[in-house]
């Protein structure tokens, strides 16, 4: 009887700890779930500080799926990705018929733009904002009922040599508002333009959700005499054929291709952009005509253009739009003028120089910061390149001056990455660069990565920029000097090519995703959107040297502030 007890004690005591142990399981994960929230909600503020097209609708969950391998994420980034996405949602577009009607799209010779008057009456004066009303109407001279159709906006004087952006708030009934600071004195002319259509904005979303891979890349393998080529990328069709998995070890960066029939995966020896596979209907090709509805301008009905005049007493220079934060600069008499406390100085050889003395700068990312490395060779006239014996394209690059004690290298990122015959050597990872620098008050960090994701799903450039956030976090925490600078993308010349392949739309997105990713760290922008479109020079993936020099200047403002020597 006695066994008996001690076995029911026994049992007993069990269960309570058993008991004990769920109690204090549910109790972690209650707490875990409430950090989460807390999580969502400062990645929430983050993210919407930063949103540009109001009202939007959700994101849903996309085709590519089915063949794009995506890593498991931390809650945590996650959630941000959530978030992210459905930050940068495009407002409803049309489902396009069978067949479709060119005739039904947008047709910017049928729209047009009105400059409202001043609320309560009276003059425009500098810190004002000035307002622009937007209709949109099809071939036929129909308004459009719906919005999604991707505009551009732009204030300007060329005399002056001033511009500034305007902010685009789509009201998805066919109007649009274009809402602009007034930053000088003088005259100031209205710019819209129609990038795509709303019907084109649906032909380009179906292509990344359909068509992740239109752009392949290839590998050579090679064992003694015998090589062979296959098909690499990020997103694999799958086949019978085996797969060789690059995906990075200490980033999680997935890469894949095609094995080799008679090789090992181990011999891989270089990476090299391969084809475009374009498979767009006739009719859908008549969406993206050059003059006609792909970043065509629209006129005004009545006045295209305002004077303004000098500020009144007491008022700021330029106030913050209600829908968003003024822009980030403006021109002026050619000069860059940054918003929010950074003073551009002009530099010439020998202030760059001055500037430059005692520091490294790494720049890492694709030809629109090899520019700037470009930019810096030319002009220190003591720099000397390194002859490293790389493509002339693909680099690495690395330049010395060695009385001034000046470093500068560039790398490009790692694939997905569009440029000719990389050696396999030469693939690195921008966070596995940044790693590997010590960093300190005499390094700079410079990058840009944007232009080579453009046909790949928005996941996967989330998770690029996370694993870069994270190495800048470390390195800023081991070394807080470190100042570290990030170019954003900007928009282009587009013909039907490069509008499938890297249109300004799939920039916009990235480049809105790459600011709020990075928004909070002690980091820079150069913000290259607003710099090429407020300038008067034709957009271009490589923007002019005029504009090249800007950057240049704010980027040394940013390593060398005003005062600092």
């Amino acid at each position: 009887m006695k066994t008996t007890m001690d076995t029911r004690a026994c049992i007993r005591r069990e269960y309570f700890a058993i008991f004990f142990f769920l109690a204090a399981a549910v109790s972690i994960i209650v707490l875990h779930n409430m950090e989460v929230l807390e999580t969502t909600f400062q990645i929430q503020h983050k993210v919407n500080s930063t949103t540009i097209i109001v009202p939007r609708v959700s994101t849903v969950p996309d085709v590519h799926r089915g063949f794009c391998t995506f890593q498991p994420l931390s809650p945590k980034d996650a959630l941000e990705e959530r978030l992210l996405l459905d930050s940068i949602a495009w407002p409803k577009t049309p489902v396009l018929p069978a067949p479709l009607s060119l005739e039904k799209t947008s047709d910017p010779a049928h729209s047009s733009f009105t400059i409202l008057p001043v609320r309560g009456g009276g003059q425009w004066h500098v810190g004002d904002q000035l307002e622009v009303r937007i209709n949109m109407s099809d071939f036929q001279g129909r308004p459009k009922k719906s919005g999604g159709d991707f505009l551009l906006a732009r204030l300007h004087n060329q005399k002056l040599g001033a511009g500034v952006v305007g902010h685009v708030v789509d009201h998805l009934n066919g109007s649009y508002s274009a809402v602009f600071s007034l930053p000088w004195e003088g005259d100031a002319q209205v710019e819209v333009t129609l990038v795509h259509s709303s019907e084109a904005v649906t032909v380009l979303n179906r292509l990344t959700s359909e068509q992740p891979d239109r752009i392949y890349f290839k590998s050579l393998f090679r064992s003694a005499s015998f090589s062979e080529t296959t098909i690499c990328n990020v997103c694999l069709r799958p086949t019978k054929q085996p797969l060789c998995n690059y995906t990075d070890l200490r980033t999680g960066e997935p890469w894949f291709c095609y094995k080799p029939k008679k090789l090992s995966c181990d011999a891989r020896i270089n990476h090299a952009m391969g084809k475009y596979k374009q498979n767009l209907r006739a009719i859908e090709k008549k969406l993206f005509q050059s003059g006609v509805n792909l970043k065509v301008y629209l006129q005004a009905s009545g006045p295209a253009n305002v004077t303004v005049l000098p500020k009144k007493k007491g008022q700021s220079e330029v106030k913050s739009s209600s829908v968003k934060s003024g822009p980030s600069g403006y021109y002026y008499q050619g000069v860059w003028r940054a918003l929010g406390g950074t003073t551009v100085r002009q530099f010439n050889n020998s202030t760059i120089s001055q500037c430059l003395k005692g520091k490294e700068v790494h720049m890492y990312g694709d030809s629109t910061i090899r520019q700037w490395f470009e930019y810096l060779n030319a002009a220190l006239p003591d720099l000397k390149e390194f002859n490293l014996h790389s493509l002339k394209q693909v680099g690495p690059f690395m330049a010395l001056d060695y009385a001034n004690n000046i470093l500068v290298t560039f790398r490009c990122h790692g694939p997905p990455i569009r440029f000719p015959k990389v050696p396999t050597s030469e693939l690195r990872y921008i966070a596995n660069e940044i790693d590997g620098l010590t960093g300190g008050t005499n390094t700079v960090v410079v990058f840009g990565i944007w232009s080579h994701f453009s046909t790949f799903p928005m996941e996967i450039y989330i998770r690029r920029l996370q694993t870069i956030r994270r190495a800048v976090v470390r390195l800023l925490d081991r070394a807080p000097g470190t100042v570290v600078i990030i170019r954003t993308a900007n928009p282009k010349a587009l013909m039907l090519y490069e509008t499938i392949t890297n249109s300004d739309w799939y920039s916009l997105q990235r480049d809105k995703v790459l600011r709020a990713v990075f928004k909070g760290l002690k980091v820079h922008l150069i913000d290259a959107w607003e710099m090429v479109l407020a300038h008067h020079l034709p957009h271009s993936l490589h923007p002019q040297p005029p504009i090249i020099k800007t950057m240049m200047d704010l980027l040394l403002s940013y390593i060398c502030p005003k005062n600092s020597g």
